[in-house]
Protein backbone atom coordinates (compact mmCIF):
# COMPACT_ATOMS: atom_id res chain seq x y z
CA UNK A 1 0.00 0.00 0.00
CA UNK A 2 1.37 3.41 -0.95
CA UNK A 3 0.77 6.56 1.08
CA UNK A 4 0.62 9.97 -0.56
CA UNK A 5 2.30 12.74 1.42
CA UNK A 6 2.02 16.49 0.87
CA UNK A 7 4.68 18.78 2.29
CA UNK A 8 3.98 22.49 2.77
CA UNK A 9 6.22 25.45 2.04
CA UNK A 10 4.70 28.65 3.39
CA UNK A 11 5.24 31.76 5.48
CA UNK A 12 3.85 32.07 8.99
CA UNK A 13 3.13 35.48 10.49
CA UNK A 14 4.87 35.67 13.89
CA UNK A 15 2.33 35.89 16.70
CA UNK A 16 -0.71 35.69 14.40
CA UNK A 17 -1.81 32.28 15.57
CA UNK A 18 -5.39 32.55 14.36
CA UNK A 19 -4.23 33.49 10.88
CA UNK A 20 -1.62 30.71 10.81
CA UNK A 21 -4.12 28.07 11.97
CA UNK A 22 -6.55 29.20 9.26
CA UNK A 23 -3.81 29.00 6.64
CA UNK A 24 -2.91 25.49 7.81
CA UNK A 25 -6.56 24.51 7.43
CA UNK A 26 -6.53 25.78 3.83
CA UNK A 27 -3.42 23.70 3.09
CA UNK A 28 -5.21 20.65 4.46
CA UNK A 29 -7.91 21.27 1.86
CA UNK A 30 -5.33 21.73 -0.91
CA UNK A 31 -3.63 18.50 0.14
CA UNK A 32 -6.94 16.65 -0.01
CA UNK A 33 -7.49 17.95 -3.52
CA UNK A 34 -4.05 16.56 -4.43
CA UNK A 35 -5.10 13.15 -3.07
CA UNK A 36 -2.77 13.20 -0.07
CA UNK A 37 -3.24 11.06 3.03
CA UNK A 38 -0.81 13.06 5.21
CA UNK A 39 0.28 16.71 5.18
CA UNK A 40 3.43 18.01 6.89
CA UNK A 41 3.95 21.63 7.98
CA UNK A 42 7.11 23.68 8.72
CA UNK A 43 8.68 24.31 12.11
CA UNK A 44 6.77 26.63 14.48
CA UNK A 45 4.15 27.15 11.79
CA UNK A 46 1.26 27.98 14.10
CA UNK A 47 3.07 30.57 16.24
CA UNK A 48 5.63 31.69 13.70
CA UNK A 49 9.37 31.29 14.27
CA UNK A 50 10.39 34.41 16.18
CA UNK A 51 12.26 34.83 19.47
CA UNK A 52 9.90 37.57 20.66
CA UNK A 53 6.97 35.21 20.16
CA UNK A 54 8.82 32.30 21.75
CA UNK A 55 9.52 34.25 24.95
CA UNK A 56 5.96 35.64 25.20
CA UNK A 57 2.67 33.93 25.99
CA UNK A 58 2.43 30.63 24.08
CA UNK A 59 -0.55 28.37 23.38
CA UNK A 60 -1.10 25.73 26.02
CA UNK A 61 -1.84 22.05 25.66
CA UNK A 62 -4.46 21.92 28.41
CA UNK A 63 -6.89 23.87 26.20
CA UNK A 64 -6.83 23.05 22.47
CA UNK A 65 -9.72 25.22 21.29
CA UNK A 66 -7.24 27.29 19.26
CA UNK A 67 -6.84 24.26 16.97
CA UNK A 68 -10.55 23.89 16.15
CA UNK A 69 -10.34 25.28 12.57
CA UNK A 70 -7.52 22.89 11.75
CA UNK A 71 -9.28 19.96 13.41
CA UNK A 72 -12.45 20.76 11.44
CA UNK A 73 -10.47 20.72 8.16
CA UNK A 74 -8.91 17.37 9.04
CA UNK A 75 -12.29 15.88 10.02
CA UNK A 76 -13.83 17.09 6.77
CA UNK A 77 -11.08 15.80 4.46
CA UNK A 78 -9.92 12.67 6.29
CA UNK A 79 -6.26 13.75 6.07
CA UNK A 80 -3.75 13.41 8.91
CA UNK A 81 -1.93 16.66 9.66
CA UNK A 82 1.51 16.88 11.30
CA UNK A 83 2.02 20.44 12.48
CA UNK A 84 4.77 21.94 14.61
CA UNK A 85 4.31 24.81 17.04
CA UNK A 86 5.87 26.40 20.08
CA UNK A 87 3.78 25.52 23.13
CA UNK A 88 3.75 25.89 26.89
CA UNK A 89 3.79 22.52 28.67
CA UNK A 90 3.53 23.15 32.38
CA UNK A 91 6.72 24.98 33.31
CA UNK A 92 8.43 24.09 30.05
CA UNK A 93 8.33 25.50 26.54
CA UNK A 94 8.81 23.06 23.68
CA UNK A 95 8.78 22.98 19.89
CA UNK A 96 6.17 20.28 19.58
CA UNK A 97 4.72 18.22 16.74
CA UNK A 98 0.99 17.62 16.98
CA UNK A 99 -0.67 14.83 15.03
CA UNK A 100 -4.18 15.87 14.08
CA UNK A 101 -6.25 12.94 12.83
CA UNK A 102 -9.90 12.69 11.81
CA UNK A 103 -12.29 12.02 14.67
CA UNK A 104 -9.60 12.20 17.35
CA UNK A 105 -8.43 15.06 19.55
CA UNK A 106 -5.08 16.65 18.58
CA UNK A 107 -2.16 14.79 20.13
CA UNK A 108 1.12 16.46 21.13
CA UNK A 109 3.43 13.57 20.37
CA UNK A 110 6.98 14.76 19.79
CA UNK A 111 9.14 17.62 21.09
CA UNK A 112 12.26 18.69 19.21
CA UNK A 113 15.23 16.90 20.77
CA UNK A 114 18.17 18.85 19.34
CA UNK A 115 17.82 22.55 20.06
CA UNK A 116 19.78 25.06 18.03
CA UNK A 117 21.92 27.63 19.86
CA UNK A 118 19.32 30.41 19.87
CA UNK A 119 16.63 28.02 21.16
CA UNK A 120 18.46 26.56 24.14
CA UNK A 121 17.74 29.42 26.52
CA UNK A 122 14.01 29.23 25.77
CA UNK A 123 12.95 25.66 25.12
CA UNK A 124 13.28 22.29 26.82
CA UNK A 125 14.41 19.44 24.54
CA UNK A 126 12.27 16.36 24.04
CA UNK A 127 13.31 13.09 25.60
CA UNK A 128 12.21 10.46 23.07
CA UNK A 129 11.20 9.68 19.51
CA UNK A 130 7.79 9.05 17.99
CA UNK A 131 6.32 7.38 14.93
CA UNK A 132 2.87 6.44 13.70
CA UNK A 133 1.66 3.84 11.24
CA UNK A 134 -0.56 4.41 8.24
CA UNK A 135 -1.28 1.23 6.32
CA UNK A 136 2.08 -0.39 5.57
CA UNK A 137 4.05 2.80 6.17
CA UNK A 138 5.69 3.83 9.46
CA UNK A 139 6.35 7.58 9.72
CA UNK A 140 8.79 9.01 12.28
CA UNK A 141 8.88 12.64 13.37
CA UNK A 142 11.75 15.09 13.67
CA UNK A 143 12.18 18.86 13.76
CA UNK A 144 14.82 20.81 11.81
CA UNK A 145 18.18 20.41 13.64
CA UNK A 146 17.29 16.81 14.58
CA UNK A 147 18.03 15.81 10.98
CA UNK A 148 21.62 17.04 11.28
CA UNK A 149 22.40 14.07 13.53
CA UNK A 150 22.72 10.70 11.75
CA UNK A 151 21.84 8.78 14.90
CA UNK A 152 18.43 10.46 15.15
CA UNK A 153 17.19 9.12 11.81
CA UNK A 154 18.99 5.81 12.44
CA UNK A 155 17.08 5.38 15.71
CA UNK A 156 13.84 5.99 13.83
CA UNK A 157 14.77 3.42 11.18
CA UNK A 158 15.79 0.91 13.84
CA UNK A 159 12.36 1.35 15.43
CA UNK A 160 10.71 0.43 12.12
CA UNK A 161 10.24 3.76 10.35
CA UNK A 162 10.44 3.87 6.57
CA UNK A 163 9.63 7.60 6.35
CA UNK A 164 11.38 10.38 8.26
CA UNK A 165 9.31 13.58 8.48
CA UNK A 166 11.22 16.79 9.22
CA UNK A 167 9.67 20.20 9.88
CA UNK A 168 12.22 22.99 9.53
CA UNK A 169 13.11 26.67 9.32
CA UNK A 170 16.46 27.25 7.61
CA UNK A 171 18.15 30.63 7.59
CA UNK A 172 19.73 32.20 4.48
CA UNK A 173 22.92 30.43 3.47
CA UNK A 174 21.85 27.06 4.87
CA UNK A 175 20.50 25.54 1.67
CA UNK A 176 23.51 23.37 0.79
CA UNK A 177 23.85 22.01 4.32
CA UNK A 178 20.07 21.41 4.54
CA UNK A 179 19.93 19.41 1.32
CA UNK A 180 23.05 17.38 2.14
CA UNK A 181 21.73 16.40 5.56
CA UNK A 182 18.29 15.42 4.26
CA UNK A 183 19.62 13.39 1.34
CA UNK A 184 22.19 11.72 3.58
CA UNK A 185 19.57 10.68 6.15
CA UNK A 186 17.59 9.08 3.30
CA UNK A 187 20.61 7.28 1.83
CA UNK A 188 22.11 6.29 5.21
CA UNK A 189 18.94 4.51 6.28
CA UNK A 190 17.35 3.54 2.94
CA UNK A 191 14.21 5.47 3.87
CA UNK A 192 12.12 8.32 2.51
CA UNK A 193 12.76 11.77 3.95
CA UNK A 194 10.04 14.41 3.74
CA UNK A 195 10.99 18.00 4.58
CA UNK A 196 8.67 20.99 5.11
CA UNK A 197 10.37 24.37 5.22
CA UNK A 198 9.29 27.80 6.42
CA UNK A 199 9.76 30.84 4.18
CA UNK A 200 9.62 34.58 4.80
CA UNK A 201 9.68 36.77 7.89
CA UNK A 202 11.23 37.55 10.22
CA UNK A 203 14.54 35.99 9.16
CA UNK A 204 14.20 35.40 5.43
CA UNK A 205 13.64 31.66 5.87
CA UNK A 206 14.55 29.79 2.70
CA UNK A 207 12.08 26.91 2.42
CA UNK A 208 13.43 23.92 0.51
CA UNK A 209 10.39 21.68 1.01
CA UNK A 210 11.02 18.39 -0.76
CA UNK A 211 10.75 14.61 -0.70
CA UNK A 212 13.85 12.40 -0.98
CA UNK A 213 13.64 8.73 -1.94
CA UNK A 214 15.60 5.93 -0.18
CA UNK A 215 18.58 6.54 -2.49
CA UNK A 216 18.76 10.19 -1.45
CA UNK A 217 17.30 11.52 -4.72
CA UNK A 218 14.95 14.50 -4.64
CA UNK A 219 11.73 13.19 -6.20
CA UNK A 220 9.41 16.12 -5.44
CA UNK A 221 9.90 19.76 -4.46
CA UNK A 222 7.88 22.94 -4.14
CA UNK A 223 8.00 24.99 -7.33
CA UNK A 224 8.01 28.61 -6.22
CA UNK A 225 8.02 30.42 -2.90
CA UNK A 226 4.90 28.86 -1.39
CA UNK A 227 2.91 25.74 -2.16
CA UNK A 228 2.83 21.95 -1.88
CA UNK A 229 5.06 19.12 -3.01
CA UNK A 230 3.33 15.75 -3.24
CA UNK A 231 4.85 12.28 -3.52
CA UNK A 232 3.76 8.67 -3.16
CA UNK A 233 5.57 6.64 -0.51
CA UNK A 234 6.00 3.01 -1.57
CA UNK A 235 7.19 0.50 1.06
CA UNK A 236 8.26 -1.84 -1.76
CA UNK A 237 10.86 0.72 -2.85
CA UNK A 238 12.33 0.76 0.66
CA UNK A 239 12.51 -3.05 0.67
CA UNK A 240 14.17 -3.09 -2.75
CA UNK A 241 16.78 -0.48 -1.84
CA UNK A 242 17.61 -2.16 1.47
CA UNK A 243 18.03 -5.46 -0.35
CA UNK A 244 20.25 -4.06 -3.11
CA UNK A 245 22.28 -1.36 -1.34
CA UNK A 246 22.85 -3.31 1.90
CA UNK A 247 24.02 -0.34 4.01
CA UNK A 248 21.10 -0.72 6.37
CA UNK A 249 21.35 -4.52 6.52
CA UNK A 250 25.13 -4.56 6.97
CA UNK A 251 25.35 -1.90 9.66
CA UNK A 252 26.99 -2.88 12.94
CA UNK A 253 25.31 -1.70 16.10
CA UNK A 254 28.44 -2.50 18.10
CA UNK A 255 31.79 -1.42 16.64
CA UNK A 256 33.79 -2.44 19.69
CA UNK A 257 36.17 -0.26 21.65
CA UNK A 258 38.11 2.60 20.12
CA UNK A 259 41.86 2.47 20.62
CA UNK A 260 44.41 5.23 20.29
CA UNK A 261 48.11 4.81 19.80
CA UNK A 262 50.67 6.73 21.79
CA UNK A 263 51.91 9.92 20.20
CA UNK A 264 54.45 9.58 17.43
CA UNK A 265 57.47 11.82 17.31
CA UNK A 266 56.99 14.63 14.80
CA UNK A 267 58.92 14.12 11.56
CA UNK A 268 62.30 15.79 11.39
CA UNK A 269 62.71 18.40 8.66
CA UNK A 270 64.57 17.12 5.64
CA UNK A 271 67.89 18.75 4.79
CA UNK A 272 67.60 21.46 2.19
CA UNK A 273 69.51 20.65 -0.98
CA UNK A 274 72.29 23.11 -1.79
Amino acid sequence: MTVRIATVQAAAVPGAMGRNVAQAARYVGDSATAGANVVLFPEAFLTGYDETVFTGALPRLDDLDWLIPLQDAVDETGIIGVVNTAVQQGENRTLTDLVIAPGRPPEPVYAKQHLHASERGIFTPGTGGYSFRLGDVELALSVCYDANFPEHAAAAAAAGATVYLNSGAYFPGGDRRRDLHLAARALDNSMYVVYSGLVGAPSGFIGGSAVFDPLGRRVAAVDGCEGLAVADIDPAVVEEVRRDQRMWTDRRADLGTFERSSAFDPPRPRPTAL
